[in-house]
């Protein structure tokens, strides 16, 4: 199984609306299953496929309790959301750094599975922002992008601080040899 490199903050991928997945096939399986052997590998929860360079509506999700099974959602729509929840969230995009995002507490989204059957799922806190989060990447928006004006440009300062951000840090990255931290 391969392994893909994940893209960071600044590599432009990741701030474009990805595009309905119309035929799931073997490709999409695999493209599946190798997504999940790189989030095991980052280590993290969930993964777009806008986080590896492919513009596709879906995203693998494994919360890694002993009943949960790893998780695939194709072409996925918010349903419903109610509440309200604050929690320090991160995102191997923006690797090792985290703010306090306030999001839905409780979703429903719908989608489906790589058998092409509908999947209904209603969530509520870790899995709830699981969700919004990867259906964020589908839609072009970053972590970032939920920051207040001020915490955003302090943010972007850090990023740029760490080497994140510009052309020649997307670059190190995409070949595979770029900054890592923990």
């Amino acid at each position: 199984m391969a392994n893909y490199t994940v893209r960071v903050y600044g590599d432009p991928v990741l701030t474009q609306v990805a595009r309905e997945v119309t035929d799931i096939d073997h490709k999409l399986v695999k493209l599946a299953e190798d997504m999940l052997v790189t989030l095991y590998e980052e280590p993290g929860l969930g993964l777009a496929a806008p986080q590896v360079g492919v513009q596709k509506r879906m995203f693998v999700y494994d919360l890694g309790g002993d009943d949960d099974l790893p998780q695939c959602v194709i072409n996925p729509v918010l349903q419903e959301t109610d509440g309200e929840w604050e929690y320090a969230e991160g995102c191997l995009s923006v690797p090792g750094l985290s703010w306090d995002i306030i999001r839905p507490k409780r979703v429903h989204i719908t989608g489906l599975d790589l058998d092409g059957k509908e999947v209904s799922v209603e969530a509520d806190e870790l899995l709830a922002r699981l969700f919004q989060h990867e259906l964020d990447h589908l839609d072009g928006v970053l972590l970032l992008d939920h920051l207040d004006d001020e915490t955003r440009k302090e943010a972007r300062k850090t990023l740029r601080d760490l080497g994140m951000g510009t052309p020649e840090a997307t670059a190190r990255r995409a070949t595979g040899s770029g900054l890592r931290l923990p």
